[in-house]
């Protein structure tokens, strides 16, 4: 009877296992091995599948010692080790069951002659018992110590000694073992070589390994006293490897092994440690020496805490290191002086008091010798090392930051305050100055707010006095002005800003002012990067808004010098423009709550400025009406709109809808420039200047940031998007203005491509094509343009998997003959998968996972199958083009699979006239090498042809 019916028998309760037994009893009792073996290995398959519930006491204790009686033979061994596993786990196993077990594992079994599964199987049948009876096996005391250890000696296989390590980490915690013979069978491994072989299925790793075995070596303090000799003497002479294992090893370690052997141990370990510190092999074991360092100093001290009163009360350890250390630090310029302020350094983690002690000592000790005439050329040295003190001592700090808890800098940063101020204004020391500053204000409970305030105003010294230097470091100067503003942003508001915004011109630099547009750009940068905190950036909306006033709206002394030459004041825009947009692009990455009030209080200045412009402009020259400067102000409109609640902006949509279809901007552009509420600017309309038609622009960054539920103020959309396009064809006159309509159109589309829009699909799917793009009679600037149209209408369906998406694409492929645009539409292919900053998820869009996959899972088979097909010569070449535009814009995962494929088709691309898709299909080939190993590299198959192609491509 097959074995999967005995099961449906006995679960059924037609059957039981004694008549299993007596069934198989013939082969059982075979004297053949092959008989005998496939009855052994049937039964244990029954007694696997069968529910534990079924097996009674008395069933297990039948197989219990039925499976143990055949674990002597070679030939039934491995099947009854099968059973026995099943069985461990029964909840019906007694105590007599469990002593038979393991009293036959170690009595019949020899590990060194049976194979790795089948010591495995011997390793889980234990794991298991120490799961469910490990009562049992304590009560077995010394005969299951000695007995596992007999099992456990000389295994090498790590998937057997990942089961034997978690059992002797159990063992050793639990039980009360002989630490001698434990520690043999533990220790012999450490450290750790193994290396797992090349794409081995077993996902055993070294590091799996090493912290199983490192739980082990940590789990008992007894192993404390024969395991710090070992340890000394693996990082003194060990490899790299070896080291770092061993430090990381004694730092997991020392806190089980206690207090006592630590300070025993603890000259003998700084020596080893010191070594590692002081001359390093590489620096991580050189970080590793420090943290074990820290380790070993805190399981020493822990303890002592509440007892230590005052610093002299510090003995033994930290004492004589500290003294070591200053000794060293009487001349800091030399090379030991870094490493010894490392040490000191590391103090500063352990305990409050060690901390204490290793602050009073190095402080003082670097301060004073700062101060001494004679020792002024090391000034320099003594700042940084006396900067990286301070760094550590906010670690400390940081590590409890309460303000019952003083800092351990406190009693000393009087004199450090006024050491790091000196060191300010020496250019030699700045940059250590500035660092030790941005740590004492970066450490909570340290400084006051009137202390704060002398930090800048020696930084603002700087400024005024040293120009240049501030600028030189000025990133490292702007990190501590930062700090500084985000606890106490009135004293940088105060002192700092007025000197910066003064030094901004009302006039633009002229041409020849190279120096003075330096500057400004200067200026202009620091305060992007300053003016983050929420009063600052306040501060810098209401100082830069009102310069954009002065220049874009100049003087009728300063007109005709701007009429003569409006580069210049166009730069300075560009500049100005460009500062608020960076710091709002910061504060968006940080999700700041305050940017979404500016669309009351920035943005309706940035609208009034350019409308204002673009009236002005049909009557005198109107540098805001360039088309550089209306992108960077598109780009600030688009960053508070995304930031503005639901709730904002569904008025504000209304708001845009009237300036968009009415000409009506009177809402969203106030200023101080006064716009007659009953002129009209009908961008739309052929009567438009290019100026005003420019402002589509800003309307399509504050639209393309709408909220899905925020829609604007239209009958009928459809019409509307069909009025866009076609205004974008034929009335449009700069690259600006029709990609400013096709982001309209594309956002909206992906926010309300359903059935309100299934009939402006379909119109271009088969109108718009055919009458746009398909036709030859029509311009061919104008097709390519409608091309680009249908990139972003194609996006717009893609990015939210809309059905029709592929449908669009696949009509490209139409284009592929059609010399005049047949290449247009091969780039547009690679196009419209790729990144942009339009149908995002900032600008809520409806963006769902894995579009481009399922894009090229459809599109990139087409494409290599056109390649291939050499019957239409033009097509094929298309196809070359459309696949190096495809594979730029992907990511190499979606077409690895292909390669073998298309590496014969690229190569064929190196020979296409056009420079960019050679640079294209070259950049290709390198990612592709770079993610090749040696062993299996497709590009080295072509290397030949490649390297004449690279040389070719060169010349």
């Amino acid at each position: 009877m097959e074995s999967t019916e005995r099961l449906v028998h006995i679960s059924n309760d037609h059957s039981s296992l004694i008549n299993v037994v007596k069934a198989l009893g013939e082969y059982l009792t075979s004297e053949d091995s092959t008989l005998l073996q496939k009855g052994v290995e049937l039964l244990a398959l029954v007694v696997e599948k069968l529910p534990p519930e079924k097996m009674n006491g008395q069933s297990v204790r039948v197989l219990t010692a039925f499976f143990c009686g055949k674990l002597d033979d070679t030939v039934t061994i491995k099947p009854a080790l099968t059973g026995l596993l099943t069985l461990a786990k029964v909840p019906t196993l007694s105590t007599p069951e469990v002593t038979t077990i393991v009293e036959s594992l170690f009595r019949d079994v020899r590990m060194k002659s049976i194979v790795q599964d089948v010591r495995f199987k011997v390793f889980s049948i234990i794991d298991s018992l120490m799961a469910y009876h490990r009562d049992v096996l304590k009560s077995m005391g010394k005969t299951f110590l000695d007995g596992y250890v007999g099992l456990a000696e000389g295994e090498k296989d790590p998937r057997n000694l990942i089961v034997a390590f978690a059992i002797a980490r159990v063992i050793l915690i639990e039980f009360d073992i002989h630490e001698h013979s434990m520690f043999n069978i533990l220790f012999c491994y450490f450290p750790i070589t193994f290396r797992p072989p090349p794409n081995d299925r077993y996902g055993i790793t070294t590091d799996d390994l090493r912290i199983a075995l490192r739980n082990c070596l940590n789990a008992t303090p007894a192993f404390g006293p024969l395991a710090i000799p070992v340890f000394l003497e693996k990082i003194s002479a060990g490899s790299r490897a070896t080291k770092k294992d061993a430090l990381q090893t004694l730092g997991a370690c020392l806190p089980v092994y206690g207090a006592a052997l630590a300070r025993v141990s603890a000259r003998k370990l700084w020596n080893a440690l010191k070594l590692e510190i002081f001359q390093p092999v590489d620096p991580e074991a050189e970080e590793e020496a420090l943290k074990t360092t820290q380790i070993l100093v805190r399981t020493i001290y822990a303890d002592e805490e509440a007892a230590v009163e005052v610093n002299e009360d510090i003995q033994g350890l930290a004492r004589n290191v500290c003294e070591e250390c200053l000794q060293i630090l009487k001349e800091p310029e030399k090379s030991q002086a870094r490493p010894a302020t490392k040490v000191l350094g590391a103090f500063m983690l352990t305990t409050p008091s060690v901390a204490r002690y290793t602050i009073s000592q190095a402080v003082p000790h670097l301060v004073q010798l700062f101060h001494n005439p004679d020792e002024a050329s090391t000034r320099t040295s003594t700042l940084l090392l006396l900067s990286e003190l301070i760094t550590a001592a906010r670690g400390s700090a940081t590590k409890t930051p309460s303000p019952e808890i003083d800092p351990p800098l406190l009693p000393y940063k009087d004199e450090v305050l006024g050491v790091l101020t000196i060191g300010l204004k020496l250019p030699s020391s700045r940059l250590a100055a500035i660092s030790g500053l941005n740590a004492m204000v970066s450490t909570p409970h340290l400084l006051t707010d009137e202390e704060l305030g002398f930090i800048v105003h020696h930084v603002r010294e700087v400024l005024e006095g040293d120009e240049d230097g501030f600028f030189d470091e000025s990133d490292s100067i702007l990190d501590l002005l930062s700090g500084i503003s985000n606890i106490a942003p009135r004293h940088v508001s105060e002192q700092i800003l007025p000197s910066l915004f003064s030094s901004l011109t009302d006039s633009a630099p002229t041409r020849e002012d190279t120096i003075g547009r330096q500057r400004s750009w200067r200026v202009l940068s620091t305060l992007s990067k300053l003016c983050l905190q929420s009063e600052l950036f306040e501060n810098l909306v209401i100082r830069l808004t009102t310069k954009l006033d002065i220049i874009c709206f100049p003087s009728a002394e300063q007109l005709p010098i701007i009429s003569a030459d409006p580069e210049p004041s166009a730069a300075y825009i560009h500049m100005i423009l460009k500062t608020l947009a960076q710091a709002l692009e910061f504060k968006s990455k940080e999700k700041h709550p305050d940017i979404a009030k500016y669309i009351d209080r920035l943005v309706p200045h940035i609208f009034n400025v350019f409308v204002a412009s673009a009236f002005l402009s049909d009557k005198q020259i109107a540098v805001a009406t360039e088309p550089r400067l209306i992108e960077v102000a598109g780009k600030i409109v688009n960053l508070v709109v995304q930031a503005t609640p639901l709730q904002r902006q569904q008025p504000y949509a209304l708001s845009l809808s009237k300036a968009l279809l009415d000409g009506d901007f009177t809402d969203i552009a106030q200023g101080f420039q006064k716009i007659d509420k009953t002129r009209r600017l009908f961008i739309f309309t052929e009567s438009s200047t290019s100026a005003q038609r420019n402002l589509l622009a800003l309307l399509a960054a504050a639209i393309i940031a709408l909220r899905p539920e925020v829609g604007l103020s239209i009958e009928d959309i459809g019409q509307f998007l069909d009025t866009l396009l076609q205004w974008a064809l034929v009335l449009a006159d700069s690259d600006l203005q029709k990609l400013s309509a096709f982001h309209i159109v594309s956002s909206i589309l992906n926010r309300r491509a359903n059935a309100e829009l299934s009939s402006f699909l379909n119109d271009k799917l088969h109108k718009y094509w055919d009458n746009e793009i398909a036709s030859e009679d029509i311009p061919l600037f104008r097709r390519k343009w409608a091309i680009t149209s249908w990139i972003w209408i194609t996006k717009a369906l893609l990015v939210r998997k809309h059905p029709q998406a592929v449908s669009f694409a696949e009509r490209l492929y139409e284009a592929f003959g059609d010399e005049a645009v047949g290449w247009d539409a091969a780039k547009a292919i690679g196009v419209i998968p790729s990144p942009d900053a339009i149908l995002t998820k900032s600008n809520h869009a409806e963006v769902k996972v894995l579009h481009v996959q399922k894009y090229v899972g459809t599109v990139l088979p087409r494409m290599i199958a056109f390649a291939k097909d050499s019957s239409d010569p033009t097509r094929q070449t298309a196809s070359i083009v459309a696949l190096t535009s495809l594979i730029k814009s992907i990511p190499r995962a979606a077409y690895a699979h292909e390669m073998p494929i298309l590496i014969p088709l690229l190569l064929r691309g190196l020979d296409l006239p056009d420079p960019e898709i050679r640079a294209n299909i070259i950049d290709t080939f390198l990612a592709a090498a770079e993610g090749e190993s040696p062993d299996h590299s497709l590009v080295s198959e072509h290397s030949v042809t490649l390297v004449n192609s690279m040389l070719k491509n060169s010349t």
